[in-house]
């Protein structure tokens, strides 16, 4: 198959936001656009009608060979897994990968949901919800019939309905943010209740590598005491700075010089519902698209 420059640049951005969704994992989305890049260029072009739809049908068997593979590495996971953090920061207004990469789908609660869906789910959700393909064209890819592809959408939809109702609106959650850092500072409990869910949870993850709750912690009490003890323990030149990660504004941690974790949020009717803390090194630093 010949892809021109123009091809490449316009179908690299869509692979990547398919298979970062499908995976939560930056690299392995790389690795994968490659591969199907260099699968692409060993296809006879008469075989193929619609490069888009092809080359979205290699990245997706990909993505699902991967998943079910790693799904033993998946569950000897240790502690909670979060989504590798994707650092928007760089983004242009031409980039034609922003107008891929910033429709919803994307936030770490988002993509921590995902997690609760098979592989042909997660395909399935992706190219209908987020990409926007219409079910002839799902159909093909993942090989099942539309009517079976209507019936998979809709049962992932119902499994991933507690993200509903997810706030993207980054001004506003970030001046929320920036609230929670003020009375955190402060300690005053009259805002952070303000804030914070009665059950708001924390999910740290250090992935075994360094030292991490290995449990969900749960409540207002306890997740301020896990935070309050992080930054107990914080050496002189610890400093923070909010940035926008995964399209949503998120908190930067630096320890040591050098980024030591990540607080992303989620938001629903003005409540902080959930954070993860990204510390596995392995997931950081941040890569930047």
């Amino acid at each position: 198959m010949q892809i021109s420059t123009e091809e490449y640049q316009l179908f690299k951005p869509l692979l990547f936001s398919l298979g970062y969704r499908m995976l939560g994992s930056i690299t392995e989305a790389e690795d994968l656009v490659q591969e199907t890049f260099l699968k692409a260029y060993q296809i006879n072009e008469d075989d193929i009608k619609n490069k888009k739809a092809y080359l979205c049908k290699m990245m997706t068997n990909l993505c699902l060979d991967l998943l079910k593979s790693a799904r033993y590495k998946r569950e000897q996971y240790v502690g909670p897994w979060n989504p590798e953090p994707l650092l928007l920061e760089k983004l242009h207004a031409f980039d034609p990968s922003e107008l891929i990469i910033q429709k919803e789908g994307l936030s770490i609660a988002y993509l921590r949901m995902m997690e609760h869906l098979t592989p042909d789910e997660r395909a399935v959700l992706l190219l209908r919800e987020v990409l926007d393909f219409p079910y002839s064209e799902i159909a093909a890819i993942i090989e099942k019939k539309e009517e079976n592809c209507r019936k998979v959408f809709s049962r992932a939809k119902q499994k991933i309905s507690l993200v509903e109702g997810e706030s993207l609106n980054y001004e506003k959650n970030k001046s929320m943010i920036t609230r929670f850092i003020q009375a955190f500072q402060t300690q005053n409990m009259d805002v952070l209740l303000e804030l914070l869910s009665e059950n708001v949870k924390l999910y740290s993850d250090g992935g075994g590598k360094v030292h991490a709750a290995v449990r969900p912690v749960i409540s207002v009490p306890n997740v301020l005491a896990l935070l309050y003890g992080v930054i107990k323990k914080a050496p002189e030149d610890f400093y923070f700075e909010v940035k926008g990660v995964n399209c949503q504004p998120a908190i930067i941690i630096y320890m040591n010089g050098k980024l030591q974790s990540i607080l992303s949020f989620d938001i629903r009717k003005d409540i902080i519902n959930e954070i993860y803390i990204t510390m596995n090194p392995e997931k950081l630093p941040v890569h930047s698209k």
